[in-house]
């Protein structure tokens, strides 16, 4: 199974997928299938930039879980987003701990914390919001996009479930997750400079 690191911000999961169908084929198939409606306008098939928004967002937690898409945990969110001309964009939602700004905030202000469920250890801590109400908190998150070429997308010809569906809507994730990890990793690595 793929491991995350500093440019590896989502990865496909197809052994996972496969062994854990209850078709034997593709859970991820199984999920597109339930939400078939989504994936047409009047029996025609989505244009490329929404048929990948519907293909990531079902294919990622919470619709999926676990994803067949994995996201790097100290990520808030990643996200195709369409702008308003459909063009394409990948957005992560990162939050900046106090420790990795440039100045500090004077005062005593509370900061993200790591998730007490995961080990002290882990490289990519999911962060969340203090447990402390009874103090002030400075919670910093910022927000990277790329826009994603159009000529990247993969073109549905299928707006029905079944195997089409499902090759194309895989194809369309492995595109936007290949992407992330090529253009848009190394700029969150710049951004939180090894900070965590």
């Amino acid at each position: 199974m793929p491991e995350f690191d500093r440019f590896t911000l989502a990865f496909v999961d197809d052994i996972r997928d496969r062994e854990t169908a209850s078709d034997g084929h593709s859970r991820y198939g199984a999920y597109l299938a339930k939400s078939a409606e989504c994936f047409h306008y009047d029996g025609e098939p989505l244009p490329t930039a929404e048929f990948a928004v519907i293909a990531w967002r079902t294919a990622t937690t919470p619709v999926m879980a676990p994803g067949y898409v994995a996201v790097r945990p100290d990520l808030l969110d990643l996200t195709p987003v369409t702008d308003p001309n459909g063009s394409l964009h990948l957005r992560a939602r990162i939050a900046l701990r106090h420790a990795a700004l440039n100045r500090r905030p004077t005062g005593r202000f509370a900061d993200w914390e790591r998730s007490p469920w995961e080990r002290p250890d882990e490289p990519w801590p999911h962060l969340e919001r203090p447990y402390r109400d009874n103090h002030a908190s400075l919670l910093v998150t910022t927000e990277v996009t790329v826009p994603v070429p159009a000529h990247h997308l993969v073109r549905p010809t299928s707006a029905r479930p079944g195997r089409t569906l499902t090759y194309e809507a895989k194809a369309a994730v492995a595109v936007l997750a290949e992407h992330a990890n090529s253009d848009l990793a190394p700029l969150v690595a710049d951004l939180l400079g090894g900070a965590r």
